[in-house]
């Protein structure tokens, strides 16, 4: 890291599952929210047919994200925005927290839960965190409103991972933090940035499929081992 001109840096539900943020997917079909599974209540299929019910799942999301802070990984993190000539943050989390810790230009992409879009025109809205539920529900336009997350059945937004993949495949060190290196297209970011010649660490309290390609494996919680970096 003292050699390094260029990081790019890769995290996921284990970097804020530190700070309490529940990871809301039910496994095995559970039903996790008025009988219906997580792939279901989260998906494009059901913006077109009950746009109310989504808001009324995110809503409670954005509830329960209300207690939720960043912690000492989230902001270490930040603090390396100052430390190397360059550094690129991708993040596969929706809730908001690298940016409040301070992290600029964090490449978000499955979206941020405290944005929202409008159906017809695609205007952003930043809403504000202790707003909830959600405000707006209507665009300028008169057409409604809907969470800016990618949901089950969509695209991630166009060049987020474009951007994300220009700058693993140009960093010196590449960390992967917190996930379980099993979403892609995320996932490929450290295979690119591993071929392309960069040192990949991986931080994780657990073995993932990616272990056995990095060139260092730290076992722990990130908000532990960030800050001794």
């Amino acid at each position: 890291m003292d050699r390094a001109n260029s990081v790019g840096i890769l995290t996921g539900a284990g970097i804020s599952a530190e700070s309490g943020v529940p990871t809301f997917r039910g496994g095995g079909g559970t039903a996790i929210w008025k009988g219906m599974r997580f792939d279901q209540i989260s998906s494009a299929e059901m913006v077109r047919r009950d746009l109310p019910a989504v808001w009324e799942w995110f809503d409670y999301r954005r509830g329960v994200l209300q207690e939720c802070e960043p912690n000492p990984a989230h902001r270490a993190i930040a603090n390396w925005q100052d430390r190397f000539e360059s550094l690129t943050l991708v993040t596969q989390n929706i809730d908001g927290l690298h940016r409040g810790a301070g992290s600029r230009d964090v490449i978000e992409v499955h979206g941020n839960i405290h944005r929202s879009r409008c159906v017809s025109c695609s205007k952003m809205f930043q809403m504000d965190r202790a707003c909830v539920p959600h405000d707006p529900d209507t665009c300028v336009c008169g057409s409604p409103v809907r969470p800016d997350v990618v949901l089950f059945g969509e695209m991630l937004p166009e060049g987020a991972y474009e951007k994300g993949a220009e700058a693993a495949a140009s960093c010196d060190v590449f960390f992967t933090i917190g996930t379980s290196a099993l979403v892609y297209p995320a996932a490929m970011l450290p295979e690119i940035a591993k071929r392309s010649g960069a040192f990949l660490v991986e931080v994780n309290p657990e073995e993932t499929p990616l272990t056995s390609s990095c060139d260092l494996s730290l076992r722990g919680k990130a908000g532990e081992l960030l800050p001794l970096l």
